[in-house]
């Protein structure tokens, strides 16, 4: 082939990627922009926030420290996008074996940790040599592997979105970004005699039971409240922090959830994230129906053996109805049953009762299975504003209305653009009257 022919490609196939970094950059600052700006409720002089804030500084997380190491990460893959080289197969396998990679680096840091708990192991250190040797290989492996596993998870969730309606020009904007990384842990903060959000802070990943009993304690006990540190699986920085897991239905579902969050962020509805415990709530449902579906479509595109069945339409219980036999121990209605009480117990200023009823409740979930640590008003404030279906959010309408609004829209795309400008249940409400 002509050299000069050669020379223009690659001048043409330069200009390409260093205008997709430049592009992607630009929108990153945007969107940084407006995370860092967003409308937050200020405290007034003498407020437990800087008080709270203060008592665990030394615990806080480095979100500058850690989108300085994830985007210099983004950008030096940008320049490269090794992923374009691939056909639709070796993507498919890559990821795959990604998620496998990731599966037994879990499993063999579980096999360690057992050896260190076991009371008659006498030399953990020397019966667990060759095990960490093998997982600091693992981890050799998969460091080098994440920037393209990501990438390709990427541009499948953006493509799945842009079927959807949600690209302008074939593209999405925020571009979708995802990293996988050990992720904080939240601090929640509510009110004892009511259900509330007031405070929430990130705090440094892998804080054990121990570290957060000590903190939690200390906070309610100097500030009269109810608080909870907790462990979650994604937060919209950008690009978004995804945890590590190896489930494939679960990384795609985060990944559509994460980005959802980043489209809201310019709108009402995520510019007053933090205005209104209405907002919040009506935002993170959002972000869970999007995520939930996109989630599903991604698999359903790329991976279609892992494609889950549909959700029976008797899921929940309601099939057990009349039954003859008690129903088997159904979390999302236990704990939608556990709200309502909670709520009616603080509404009649029986504070002490509804706190001694939690802990009676969060014994029978362990009973049943379900390892939860703390059950209390914090638990709920903040599980509570994931209402897609029921459970810790209770006898909210918020839930029920969004989810009305969906059913209503034809396309994910036209619920998404109807609500994104809602910022309270009236108006929620008043959105659904107009629509037939």
């Amino acid at each position: 082939m002509n050299r000069s022919l050669c020379n223009c490609d690659f001048l043409r196939c330069l200009a390409h990627v260093v205008g997709r970094a430049l592009r992607y950059w630009a929108l990153t600052a945007l969107l940084l922009l407006l995370l860092l700006t967003l409308t937050v409720e200020g405290p007034a002089p003498g407020d437990l926030d800087p008080q709270i804030k203060r008592m665990v500084s030394s615990y806080r997380f480095n979100f500058v420290g850690w989108e300085i190491t994830a985007g210099w990460g983004k950008l030096t893959h940008a320049l490269v996008v090794p992923q374009r080289y691939m056909d639709a197969a070796s993507r498919h396998d890559f990821l795959l074996d990604y998620l496998r990679l990731i599966g037994e680096i879990q499993q063999q840091t579980w096999d360690i940790h057992q050896v260190y708990v076991d009371p008659a192991e006498e030399d953990p250190d020397a019966a667990t040599a060759g095990m960490r040797a093998r997982l600091a290989q693992l981890r050799e492996e998969q460091q080098a592997h994440q920037a393209l596993a990501e990438a390709i998870l990427e541009e499948q969730t953006a493509c799945t979105l842009n079927a959807a309606g949600f690209g302008v020009l074939g593209q999405q904007i925020p571009p979708v970004g995802l990293h996988f990384t050990p992720l904080p842990t939240l601090l929640i903060v509510s009110p004892r005699d009511h259900i509330e959000r007031i405070l929430a802070l990130d705090l440094q990943p892998g804080l054990d039971a121990a570290q957060r009993e000590a903190i939690e304690s200390k906070i309610d006990a100097d500030y009269n409240v109810s608080s909870l540190i907790t462990n979650i699986g994604g937060l919209s920085a950008y690009p978004a922090m995804i945890l590590e897991s190896s489930s494939l239905n679960w990384v795609t579902e985060v990944a559509a959830h994460e980005w959802t969050h980043h489209y809201l962020t310019p709108h009402p509805l995520g510019w007053n994230y933090n205005a209104h415990p209405d907002t919040r709530t009506i935002n993170e449902t959002v972000a869970s129906i999007v995520g939930k579906e996109i989630g599903r479509e991604t698999i359903a595109r790329y991976y279609p053996e892992y494609l889950p069945a549909e959700p029976s339409p008797t899921e929940g219980g309601a099939a057990y109805e009349g039954a003859e036999t008690p129903p088997p121990f159904d979390f999302q209605r236990e704990m939608h049953t556990t709200r309502v009480r909670v709520d009616e117990l603080l509404a009649a200023g029986r504070i002490e009762e509804a706190e001694a009823y939690m802990e009676s409740r969060r014994q029978e979930f362990v009973a049943h299975g379900y390892p939860i640590r703390k059950l209390n008003q914090a638990y709920f404030a903040f599980y509570g504003a994931y209402a897609d279906e029921p459970g810790a959010a209770g006898a909210d309408p918020i839930g029920p209305l969004v989810q009305e609004l969906r059913r209503r829209s034809d396309r994910l795309h036209d619920f998404v653009r109807r609500i994104a400008s809602v910022t309270t249940r009236a108006e929620l409400e008043e959105l659904l009257k107009q629509l037939p």
